[in-house]
């Protein structure tokens, strides 16, 4: 395939899209980052030079690829050497621990082990538990054990391969209970953290349909987010390793011929200066980074001119009305917002002027797919009432990997859910309300967790905050809140009874704290999710049951 130029079709069935994009702006950056960058071209050849090295150590097709590896270009070439070769890639997420890593490695049945030499702990264990692994490299350093990752490269050509197959991958979850699982799909769908919806023409206004990724945003008019390889560069707030950021910070402009930057750790001015710096056009953040953003002070703010900025694309955590509106006052209107889910399924997005006549919604379900609410009894329910959300399984369903009852519980008939609770309006717009797992039920009332966290954030001491329920002889559970603070504010009785007074002047009281704790940080998932369940067990501790 070096010997003519790549037309886009055959790159795009074949994983050879950064081939592509490298014989027509070789020099142009594909990834920059405090580690190193890589143009098209050097991204090009090193992902040729990785396929030669895994296969020449006996990987094939469908053969199992792991990855510990913090933000730095060796992710992009061990991805998209995937990506070509037809292995299957799993990142693994580098907070872990190094139990949890090894398990990765082994469910994942990884014949080849790629790591960070700053993750060497956890990489040290995970070989050493898992035998079955034909080559292990190392990158950013040395690890006992471990191949040098460039010298392995060095001895191969760069060259495109000439027998390329599309990749797939398989993510893990982020385990809410018990070991992490993998979200596989066979091979006839491709596994996609961005999987597309096919396009659809409305025929009344009301019908419009939602998009999902930027590419379809683009198919369906909106400008904002269509990326130009000319002029657009994008910006990976988070962990590679996590669906949302690999897909829309990585996988997506990568293939459309636009670069990346990767922050190695994220910071809220560092953010503003890498903008500002690289003229960054597109970018995905969650709604803490969102917090924490608006609390810079106002000189520091000012002093960067963000009007680069394009479209601002966010989900993964629930945004308080007031802070997404806040971003949008400084911003402008770039800020688009999505629900959906690693294991598939119609998902749902919303854009910044849809969102402001229906400010709070996660958006609409497409028109060619098909969501709904249930009880818990299986019942549909109508607009207005809280249930669990189901998602239409693709027509491939997924499975987590090795795991048949997770999977089974997953579904109910052809639908699936995450576990997540919401209510459709009136227009059928979707409403978050909150995680299955988290609602508190006192005195036989569900109460969800995340509307009284929404209502503590508007006030000026929260930083961040957690509701959960804890135990209560009467009641079964009652309201607590753990509350960080922002800075100077004390953490004392006054202040509890201040906040929950605020509370009630916006919720009724059943729904409201009775107690307040302090804390100086919360448990938080690497995609800024706070970790309720993590923030809840110490209540619960040396008690039989949990509610």
């Amino acid at each position: 395939m070096s010997e003519q130029l790549l037309d886009l079709m055959t790159a795009s069935r074949t994983g050879m899209l950064i081939a592509f994009h490298a014989e027509r702006r070789p020099d142009k950056p594909a990834v920059i980052s405090e580690f190193g960058s890589r143009t098209f071209s050097e991204l090009n050849a090193r992902c040729n030079q990785l396929v030669r090295t895994l296969r020449d150590a006996g990987l094939g097709v469908d053969d199992s690829v792991a990855m510990l590896m913090t933000n730095r270009p060796e992710f992009l070439e061990v991805f998209f050497a995937c990506s070509r070769a037809g292995f299957r890639i799993t990142p693994i997420n580098w907070h872990l621990t190094g139990d949890n890593a090894s398990y990765i490695v082994g469910n994942c049945e990884a014949k080849a082990f790629i790591a960070d030499a700053r993750c060497e702990v956890s990489a040290i264990e995970a070989l050493s538990d898992n035998p079955s692994v034909e080559i292990a490299l190392a990158t950013g350093g040395s690890i006992a054990g471990f191949i040098d990752y460039d010298e392995a490269l060095a001895t191969h050509s760069g060259d495109n391969i000439s027998d390329p197959v599309s990749g797939t991958q398989m993510l893990y979850t982020s385990g809410t209970t018990g070991r992490p699982k993998g979200v596989f799909r066979p091979r006839e769908q491709p596994a996609s953290t961005a999987q597309e919806m096919k396009p659809v023409t409305p025929s009344k206004p009301q019908e419009r349909s939602a998009t999902l990724t930027q590419s379809q945003a683009q198919t369906q008019g909106q400008s904002a987010a269509a990326y130009n390889p000319e002029t657009d560069l994008c910006l990976c707030t988070g962990p590679a390793y996590h669906a949302a950021p690999l897909a829309f910070n990585i996988n997506s402009p990568l293939i459309q011929g636009v670069g990346t930057v990767l922050m190695d750790k994220w910071d809220a001015e560092e953010t503003l200066r890498l903008i500002v710096t690289h003229s960054v056009t597109h970018t995905h953040m969650v709604a803490t980074m969102f917090h924490r953003l608006l609390a810079l002070p106002e000189s520091t703010r000012s002093k960067y001119d963000v009007s680069s900025m394009r479209f601002v694309l966010h989900g993964a955590a629930p945004c308080p009305v007031h802070v997404k509106q806040a971003m949008m006052d400084w911003l402008g209107p770039v800020i688009h917002e999505y629900y959906a889910a690693t294991e598939g399924g119609g998902g749902f997005f919303i854009g910044p002027e849809e969102w402001l006549s229906k400010p709070g919604s996660v958006g609409r379900s497409p028109a060619n797919a098909d969501n709904r609410i249930y009880d818990d009894d299986g019942k549909e329910l109508q607009s207005g009432e809280v249930g669990t959300i189901y998602f239409r399984a693709p027509a491939t369903r997924f499975e987590y990997f090795k795991d048949p009852e997770k999977t089974g519980k997953s579904y109910r008939g052809d639908y699936f859910t995450l576990g997540d609770m919401g209510y459709f309006d009136e227009d059928g717009y979707l409403f978050l309300t909150g995680r299955n797992a988290e609602t508190i039920i006192s005195g036989g009332v569900n109460i969800y967790p995340q509307e009284i966290d929404d209502a503590l954030l508007q006030h000026p001491a929260v930083s961040d905050c957690c509701t959960v329920g804890v135990p209560n002889e009467e009641w079964g559970e009652e309201v607590k809140s753990v509350v960080m603070l922002n800075a100077g504010f004390h953490a004392d009785q006054p202040l509890v009874d201040e906040l929950i007074t605020f509370t009630r002047e916006q919720l009724p009281a059943f729904k409201c704290p009775r107690t307040v704790d302090f804390v100086d940080d919360l448990p938080r998932l690497p995609s800024g999710k706070i970790q309720r369940r993590i923030v809840r067990e110490p209540y619960w501790a040396g008690r039989q049951r949990q509610i």
